[in-house]
């Protein structure tokens, strides 16, 4: 092998090996993301996410923009309306070294308060999404969650 293919093959293998490193740490950054979620632990799942994060709950509509707002209006309420949720990633992920897209399923009881204008309903609920987050330097930088909110409310009897 000549030095000029040999130099070609080893940034290629080494390429390769870096892009599949980075699709590891997305996963690994979106895995350690959602044990937060799981252990209810909204403090710890805010730690995942860039100071300018992005999170896009598109049943709501209008994104939450800051790490601080992602935390309080959306991880802080799921965990605090659903104290015992669970959240599964489903399938395969599809993961790049920059994000990772994946379908997942939803589950626990409504046993707390939504707001202070929607009180718990005590009803469980089970609803699968799908989620797209962008991951910058090793931060959750984008969050988008769609599913189907007609079909979550009417469990919740809403």
């Amino acid at each position: 092998m000549n030095n000029a293919l040999r130099s070609v093959s080893f940034f290629v293998l080494f390429a390769a090996a870096g892009l599949a490193q980075a699709a590891d740490d997305a996963k690994a950054i979106v895995d350690g993301y959602m044990a937060a979620w799981n252990a209810h632990d909204v403090e710890k799942a805010g730690t995942f996410l860039a100071a300018d994060a992005e999170y896009l709950d598109i049943t709501v509509g209008t994104p939450q923009k800051g790490r601080e707002a992602a935390r309080d209006n959306v991880i802080k309420v799921f965990v605090t309306a659903v104290p015992d949720l669970s959240w599964k990633m489903t399938g395969e992920p599809i993961v790049s070294k920059d994000g990772i897209a994946f379908e997942w399923v939803f589950s626990g009881t409504n046993t707390g308060a939504w707001g202070p204008e929607t009180p718990a309903t005590n009803k469980p609920v089970t609803f699968s999404g799908v989620s797209f987050v962008r991951i910058k330097d090793g931060k959750i930088a984008y969050q988008g969650d769609y599913y189907d909110a007609l079909g979550f409310n009417k469990q919740l009897g809403w």
